[in-house]
């Protein structure tokens, strides 16, 4: 199984090369965060007669989640369900086969001390919680998105400079860090240690031909997940050319007992 995450930043905006792309890689599973669409207006047609199944979690203009299968879906929740009002689209999860998906994106958090940043650190608790009260770490699950954070130096070009920062800021990644203390394995850090890999570009000051990036896109994996890992890599491709998403694809693959037991 070849489970794949990507913040497309408008599916309207980059359908035909997300179609391209499936028609070339064609994963067993794509998520997709920042659809930017009502789930009526996702151009469901088009991905389905690629052959995939389209579950989808959106809103106009903003946010909005995806997962793309082969195989039919089932146990679909679009939220927390922890009583507490949510009017954002940014969680979705299904079951493919045995293996439990999770497609988040996680809250930028615009300013450190903002009311979004509390926000952003507060929705990474309640991501924990849903886990807590709704999952197992024995089980088969791969958390994947747009998590807006990268959790160690060597995921960030220019660590110093990042570190007052959103994306980097230490009670960003302490939150991360708590995240995965449930029970998660960065499926990427199982098979590449060495910095330099992002999965974002800034679109301004050539952040990407200068690869000035960050790695924020993540596929988290359970322990028995894990071990059933055989790659991971980042398709620094598809971030190429005009009309490119900043976000660059994170693919991970594991072996075939994820589905035969």
């Amino acid at each position: 199984m070849q489970i794949v995450t990507w913040n497309v930043n408008s599916i309207r905006a980059r359908k035909e090369r997300a179609l391209a792309w499936l028609t070339t890689h064609q994963p067993d599973v794509l998520c997709l965060q920042e659809t930017k669409v009502t789930d009526e207006v996702f151009p469901r047609a088009e991905f389905e007669a690629l052959g995939y199944h389209v579950t989808v979690s959106g809103q106009r203009t903003y946010n909005g989640v995806a997962i793309l299968s082969r195989v039919p879906p089932t146990e679909i929740m679009r939220r927390f369900d922890d009583g507490e009002e949510e009017t954002a689209a940014r969680f979705l999860t299904v079951s493919v086969e045995r293996v439990r998906i999770i497609c988040v994106y996680v809250p930028n958090g615009r300013v450190v001390g903002s009311e979004q940043f509390a926000y952003k650190l507060a929705w990474l608790g309640r991501l924990r919680r849903y886990l807590e009260c709704y999952c197992d770490p024995s089980q088969l699950i791969a958390l994947c998105g747009d998590l807006n954070v990268a959790p160690e130096a060597r995921d960030v070009h220019d660590p110093a400079a990042w570190q007052g920062t959103v994306l980097f800021h230490p009670r960003a990644r302490a939150a991360l860090q708590e995240l995965c203390a449930w029970g998660l394995v960065d499926a990427f850090r199982l098979h590449h240690s060495e910095g330099g890999m992002y999965s974002w570009w800034d679109y301004r000051q050539l952040a990407f031909p200068r690869n000035q990036g960050l790695r924020i896109d993540h596929i988290l994996v359970t322990q028995p997940l894990a071990l059933r890992c055989t790659g991971a890599m980042i398709d620094r491709e598809a971030r190429k050319g005009q009309g490119a998403s900043d976000h660059a694809p994170v693919m991970a693959s594991f072996s075939d007992e994820t589905s035969s037991g």
